[in-house]
């Protein structure tokens, strides 16, 4: 099959056509600039030069299938990056790849969809996506699949992962940043770090999405997961030693910071302050509060099986 993939060239993406073209297929990738294309060229792809502002059909010629993965996915930002990146950019996506007469969108969205600050525990299907949402890129993740779903049809098939934590090989964020505060001491629990939590190493995340791809696989949403639910300071701990580092044992109550980072984010925007505050409401939020998903549905509908365990992705981190 041939598969074009936005977002080719980040954290998600790179393994994304690496594991496609590994299950034989041919991917076609969006690259926005030189150092993308060769990014993705790196990959096994074959570079397109566009973006999600220009994506048309001609770009995606002869492809079967579109995964898309680019997103704005910075947890600080004017909600007008949000919209323009997960929204709008979306809705260019659908529209090529259905103009391109591709018959398969599978998009990578996000279990923060449904996340409003409060505890998500044993997620599945079966929520609906909230009415109210605190967090620019929690609605527009949300309504990016409102759109996603809503564009299937009759021979356009449509897919909304949502993965929990997404880590491994190459992450350019959760892991780069957990060891440089710890390399500063700067690194803080939450409640001490007791909050469960679901996670998804992005080689169970690209085998979902392989599944996805199958011809006989059913349109519709599906979360993500490694097996089994650990803490929040049990797998940290552990991917920051996979690094040779320790986080500490410092904490403060949740119930204290999440209004302070509030408090902090309303100040920097009363400022208007371009540059992210040293703690934004999201990242607290989402660092103090429990969030584990299902995978039931995923295991029925799709035969999902996770590849590999927390266990041995942590131990191919280690230095």
């Amino acid at each position: 099959m041939k598969v074009f993939v936005t977002g080719g060239s980040g954290f998600v993406g790179g393994h994304l056509i690496e594991r496609l073209v590994a299950a034989g297929h041919t991917v076609t990738a969006m690259a926005r600039s030189a150092s993308s294309a060769a990014a993705v060229t790196a990959y096994g792809a074959t570079a397109v030069r566009c973006g999600l502002d220009d994506l048309a059909a001609a770009h995606l010629e002869g492809c079967e299938a579109v995964v898309h993965a680019a997103a704005y996915v910075e947890d600080w930002g004017p909600k007008e990056a949000y919209w323009e990146a997960n929204v709008v950019g979306t809705e260019r996506a659908l529209a090529a790849a259905r103009a391109a007469g591709a018959s398969r969108f599978v998009s990578i969205g996000t279990e923060a969809a449904f996340f409003t600050g409060e505890a998500l525990v044993g997620l599945d299907e079966s929520a609906p996506l909230p009415l109210r949402q605190r967090f620019a890129y929690s609605e527009t993740k949300a309504e990016a699949e409102k759109r996603v779903l809503a564009a299937e049809g009759e021979g356009f098939v449509t897919v909304s992962l949502r993965p929990r934590l997404v880590w491994g090989p190459r992450d350019a964020t959760v892991l780069p940043t957990l060891v440089e505060m710890a390399r500063r001491g700067a690194f803080v629990w939450l409640d001490g770090g007791a909050q469960k939590t679901s996670t998804c190493h992005v080689f169970n995340l690209c085998e979902a999405v392989r599944l996805s791809l199958r011809p006989e696989a059913p349109g519709g949403a599906y979360f993500v997961a490694d097996a089994g639910e650990t803490t929040v300071r049990a797998f940290l701990s552990a991917l920051a030693e996979s690094q040779g580092v320790s986080l500490g044992g410092l904490s403060l109550p949740g119930s204290v910071m999440r209004p302070v980072s509030a408090g902090l984010e309303r100040f920097w925007r009363l400022a208007s302050i371009e540059k992210a505050p040293p703690m934004t409401a999201f990242a607290i939020a989402m660092l103090s509060r429990s969030i584990t998903v299902k995978t039931d549905k995923i295991a029925s509908a799709l035969g999902y099986r996770p590849v590999i365990t927390r266990d041995e992705g942590l131990a191919a981190l280690r230095v």
